[in-house]
């Protein structure tokens, strides 16, 4: 089959298989890629309208025990810069963040084994209760993995209570590439693919809701990338819990990895990815362009490649800054680089809810 064949069925609807999928990747001139995506784009979002959310992202504890070699962030227990917070001074974050208008908090950690599994409904419980104000977006994959084994409770019962205690999304964190070639090189205490998804099958089926994240530039091949796609996709036809999906690349400083993987990936090719998530996850209401990991300039192209959603403000974030590699924004300049782009700018709840929009001046005028 033709890529010209090929592109014709994608504008018609037709689902790629992954072996066309493949094709494309691989043959696709980028600007092609982008007039396709952006044509999905505008079916599924007919306006010309970015969302956004105001949030940030703390983390409780920096202690891990899963030693992937693409993380900067996490420390042993004892090491010196180990820490964790208790619930008291989360709380106190959130309120000061909640002041300043946050409406999401995206909270993730290491997997440290000293936490009790209380530890974590208690701050559910505790943040819904004194910061009403705050959705909390709560605990990567790998963290619920790592209640469910100090707990002892099985992975439903872990997801139960914490839907019990008032949690209603999680991220999508964790995922990296959904090909366990790789991760057994990048990750090999973190589990296969099919823990993270299974992790996401149990939340989704309880009623949670969820990103679905891709981490690549690093030891992946294109036929992961078609991998993890497809898995993404099959799981979304089964249960529909996805709001969004989120590539980034791999940033490699401080990190053991680096020392193979020196570089970063280019923007063509984030925006290659971006456009072809687009295209192959049919199923996925929301492509999330991300500022923050790849660049103002580069997000603002990624809106014209298919992606209709700018991600968040970030207020705190932690985990690319031990890897050296830090952007920051705030609600303004985000409406801003939205409207630079072309659209008007909706602030959004973490679930897509539309909060306020955002017209440009001239569109007002």
């Amino acid at each position: 089959m033709t890529l010209e064949q090929l592109y014709s069925d994608i504008r018609s609807g037709r689902r790629l298989t992954p072996g066309e999928g493949l094709f494309v990747l691989r043959n696709a001139e980028l600007l092609d890629l982008g007039d396709l995506a952006n044509g999905m784009r505008y079916k599924k979002h007919p306006e010309p309208r970015v969302t956004f959310v105001v949030d940030t992202n703390p983390n409780y504890t920096n202690v891990c025990n899963i030693d992937c070699i693409f993380c900067a962030f996490y420390r042993h227990p004892g090491e010196e810069g180990e820490y964790t917070y208790s619930a008291d001074h989360l709380i106190r974050k959130f309120k000061e963040s909640a002041e300043k208008g946050v409406t999401t908090v995206l909270l993730q950690g290491g997997v440290n084994p000293a936490l009790p599994f209380e530890y974590y409904t208690d701050l559910v419980r505790r943040t819904i209760r004194e910061v009403p104000e705050i959705h909390p977006h709560f605990f990567s994959t790998s963290e619920i993995l790592g209640m469910a084994e100090v707990s002892g409770l099985s992975l439903r019962e872990v997801l139960q209570q914490l839907w019990e205690a008032g949690l209603r999304s999680i991220p999508g964190g964790g995922a990296e590439i959904l090909s366990d070639r790789v991760k057994k090189k990048i990750s090999s205490k973190k589990g296969t693919s099919a823990d993270w998804l299974n992790v996401m099958r149990e939340a989704h089926r309880i009623g949670f809701k969820s990103t679905a994240t891709m981490m690549y530039g690093h030891l992946e091949a294109d036929e992961d990338i078609v991998e993890h796609l497809e898995s993404v996709r099959k799981l979304q036809d089964e249960t529909n819990g996805f709001t969004a999906f989120v590539p980034w690349s791999f940033k490699p400083g401080n990190t053991p990895l680096e020392k193979i993987i020196p570089h970063y990936a280019t923007p063509t090719r984030y925006l290659q990815m971006i456009a072809f998530s687009r295209i192959y996850l049919d199923n996925i209401p929301h492509i999330q362009a991300s500022w923050f990991s790849e660049g103002k300039k580069t997000g603002q192209i990624a809106l014209h490649f298919g992606a209709d959603d700018f991600g968040g403000t970030l207020l705190e974030e932690n985990v690319h800054a031990a890897a050296n590699f830090v952007n920051k924004t705030n609600t303004e300049e985000c409406i801003q680089l939205i409207h630079e782009s072309g659209f008007a700018a909706a602030q959004r709840t973490t679930l897509y809810g539309i909060l306020k929009v955002y017209e440009p001046v001239e569109a007002a005028a």
